[in-house]
């Protein structure tokens, strides 16, 4: 690829709404900057265009979600004209949708793509569905964001693990740390949601859907031996009415003195997760990685996460925090017990552990320096 051009990155992705995959991409392009790399994205717009524009990095607004095959085409075309006019060197997509006009840009202009495989996809009908997945197997090479995607890559797949980069999402350690927040702040944090400081706080962070499991922790909190429990959920339920009617329906039938609180959103994610006690993901479905754990761990926080996907691998179970079987209010109800009652000493052994993992193997510094270094390879090939 080297061929006298400096490396100038065009990330492509389908929205710049709230996410993992959107966090990560402005890091990159943020991370770019600062090394002095000319980079720009494309999406179809979201409220995060704004931290690209305040980091005076270009965007191009381009309906890159449609998976309308006519959109598509009409994206591929628009793509190349940008790569091409831009003197762009790489083409990064995130998504199979932009990736799939992505592709075809890369074959108009001989830019080759990179892509990255956030998450599990599903591949059933098998017949339509791994077809359509596999383009994100057909560029250049793919990053994936756990040894569990790239385990499912290689078995499902078959794909080379050569052809495999492993980089593990990150958190910000700069923003999350421990001591992040005072003891005095989080304590207005509590008052300021009626949570009195003798109660133990349970922090479940995430979207209010089945799938993060909210209902589950609900059943393990009422068959808790520890009472005297406030439980937070930090999320918005994004349209889902009747499933958080029906938590809030099980919240109120939990014992009297158990207190269940709803916060649609925060901007300060490392108070909330300072101000909990011990820090939930009850996912029932495997998370390709898992930011909330290493965000969480990163504060120093005691986290409990179901034992499938990433949080097999961000989690140390029993060292840097506790893992528990996917679906299973019992079990999370007695490791909720064991937790609460462990000495206070070995909790601030398992902060401290906790907190020195995410830095040293889970930080977007990492995160970032790693696929830089992958766009430098891939330059100079």
């Amino acid at each position: 690829m080297a061929n006298g051009s400096p490396m100038k990155i065009l990330q492509i992705l389908p929205a710049l709404e709230q996410g993992g995959v959107e966090r990560g991409t402005v890091e990159i392009a943020n991370a770019l900057k600062k090394a002095g790399i000319e980079n720009a994205v494309i999406s179809s717009g979201g409220p995060m265009v704004k931290e690209l524009e305040a980091l005076g990095i270009p965007h191009y607004t381009l309906d890159a979600k449609s998976k309308n095959p006519f959109r598509m085409h009409f994206n591929a075309r628009a793509i190349a004209k940008i790569a091409r006019d831009g003197g762009f060197t790489l083409m990064h997509a995130r998504s199979r949708a932009p990736a799939w006009s992505t592709l075809k840009a890369s074959k108009m202009t001989g830019i080759p793509m990179l892509a990255t495989y956030h998450g599990i996809y599903g591949t059933k009908p098998a017949f339509l569905k791994i077809p359509y997945n596999r383009v994100m197997l057909k560029g250049i090479g793919v990053i994936a964001v756990s040894g569990w995607v790239k385990r499912h890559l290689m078995e499902t797949y078959k794909t080379p693990e050569d052809f495999i980069t492993l980089i593990y999402r990150g958190a910000d350690t700069d923003r999350f740390f421990p001591g992040a927040e005072t003891k005095e702040r989080c304590a207005e944090f509590r008052e300021s949601l009626g949570i009195t400081e003798d109660k133990t706080l349970i922090v479940l962070p995430g979207r209010l859907t089945a799938l993060k499991g909210q209902e589950i922790l609900l059943d393990a909190i009422g068959m808790m031996k520890t009472k005297n429990i406030a439980c937070l959920f930090v999320g918005s339920d994004q349209g889902r009415k009747e499933y958080s009617a029906r938590l809030r329906d099980i919240a109120s039938k939990l014992p009297e003195e158990t207190q269940v609180v709803f916060l649609e959103r925060s901007s300060n994610m490392p108070l909330v997760y300072a101000s909990g006690d011990i820090i939930v993901s009850a996912s029932t479905v495997p998370e390709s990685f898992g930011r909330v754990i290493t965000e969480a761990q990163a504060c120093g926080a005691i986290t409990i996460a179901t034992a499938h996907g990433g949080a097999c691998e961000t989690i140390r179970d029993g060292e840097t925090g506790f893992l528990v079987p996917p679906g299973d209010a019992k079990a999370l109800a007695a490791k909720l017990d064991e937790v609460v009652a462990l000495p206070e000493t070995e909790k601030e052994e398992i902060r401290k552990r906790s907190a020195e993992s995410a830095r040293e193997n889970f930080s977007t510094r990492k995160m970032c320096e790693a696929t830089i270094g992958l766009y430098k390879k891939i330059h100079e090939v």
